[in-house]
């Protein structure tokens, strides 16, 4: 089966993790600080703070932002569910804003009427997660000139995103956001295997976010509550958990990192052809924002379903049953039983439900040849046609 993604691990990567194994660290050592800073420099930000997924960077960004039992967070229906969840963690409650129709982004549009009215009724969010679907950047400019007037901090969810760009700034520069984070999972467009990281300019996050990924624990005298008993002190000054990156984990996104330009251009190459090849099928590709420049994690197409005779399900069995391991990215999160007992509902978000009757996600990766692509487009185009 051709999947629709996967990593790619080369003998450069494997001699790299081989490396720290032969060393006097492998969990937490001089490895980790060495890929925050080769992220952070990539990015544009001033500091990065690695831990061991993607969920684990948003759950510490709520909480170096402050947020708790009595606050608010928006995010994406069009996501996975951790976008949600971290909220959820620090008892805050969550909201959803609808998504764009075209770029399946959250929509600034939507987002204004919903603070608007927000607004009158006292209940403004204390941070909104624009998530970067597919790798595409939302429209974080008008999305940070909503925060300046409505007092919202805002995390970009950039799990998908490493190696785009908005505006001509690469994504995670946290140009208009307090904190952005990325996911290192095997798909995505490096890994670590599993793995996150949370970058940002400001360094009070930066120390609250590596103090909550190591139990809360410091042996800087400076932030001790008193004197250190001796050498071998440490205190324990806030609630934290145990989110640490290892070594490993970190040899092997800096091998993958020296990859990343090639990984981003190669994913464009595929999308190009995809638009192409797809070009004469009843299919909508991806539309691209001119301020955005993807970095292809995922290439989602949507069935123009009044114009064929097949149905969504019909489509996406038919691909599996060829072989082609598409998938669907994602089910709105507000749909999820979880949410439904929190009193959420179909029809809530039209746009995100209308988006989810009629998506696929077709396999994306950077090693995938041409050859497999024919094959993905040739099956695609017997379930469309029949």
């Amino acid at each position: 089966m051709i999947p629709y993604g996967r990593q790619d691990i080369r003998q450069e990567d494997i001699d790299a993790v081989v490396e720290v194994l032969q060393s006097d660290f492998i969990t937490q050592g001089p490895v980790v600080p060495r890929f925050e800073e080769a992220v952070a420099s990539k990015v544009g930000a001033r500091y990065g703070v690695a831990v061991n997924s993607g969920t684990s960077a948003l759950h510490v960004a709520c909480l170096a932002l402050g947020l708790g039992p009595g606050n608010r967070l928006w995010t994406s229906p069009i996501t996975f569910v951790a976008s949600a969840n971290c909220a959820i963690y620090c008892g805050a409650q969550v909201d959803f804003v609808d998504i764009d129709p075209v770029t399946y982004n959250l929509s600034p549009e939507a987002l204004e009427k919903k603070l608007s009215d927000a607004d009158e009724k006292s209940c403004l969010p204390d941070i909104v997660v624009p998530v970067h679907l597919c790798g595409q950047s939302c429209e974080m400019k008008r999305i940070h000139e909503l925060s300046q007037s409505y007092g919202f901090k805002v995390i970009e969810d950039a799990s998908h995103a490493l190696g785009g760009r908005y505006r001509d700034f690469p994504v995670g520069c946290c140009r208009y956001s307090d904190i952005t984070v990325f996911s290192f999972h095997p798909v995505k467009i490096i890994t670590t295997a599993e793995g996150g990281m949370a970058v940002t300019n400001d360094a009070a996050l930066a120390g609250k976010m590596q103090l909550l990924r190591s139990h809360g624990i410091t042996r800087d005298p400076e932030l001790m509550t008193h004197a250190a008993d001796g050498p071998w002190y440490y205190q324990q000054i806030d609630l934290g958990y145990n989110y640490r990156m290892t070594d490993i984990q970190a040899a092997l996104g800096i091998s993958q990192l020296n990859r990343l330009d090639e990984y981003v251009t190669r994913r464009h190459e595929i999308a190009e052809r995809y638009d192409r090849l797809l070009s004469d099928l009843l299919v909508t590709v991806p539309l691209q924002h001119p301020d955005a420049y993807s970095s292809w994690h995922l290439y989602v197409i949507r069935l123009q379903l009044g114009a064929i005779t097949k149905s969504h399900r019909e489509v996406f069995e038919s691909m599996r049953e060829s072989d082609i391991g598409v998938n669907l990215h994602y089910i709105p999160v507000h749909t999820q039983p979880w949410y439904e007992r929190m009193g959420f509902k179909k029809g809530d978000y039209p746009e995100a439900e209308q988006y989810y009757a009629e998506a696929i996600s077709l396999p994306m990766y950077p090693t995938m040849t041409d050859e497999q692509q024919d094959q993905v487009v040739d099956a695609l185009r017997g379930a469309v046609v029949g």
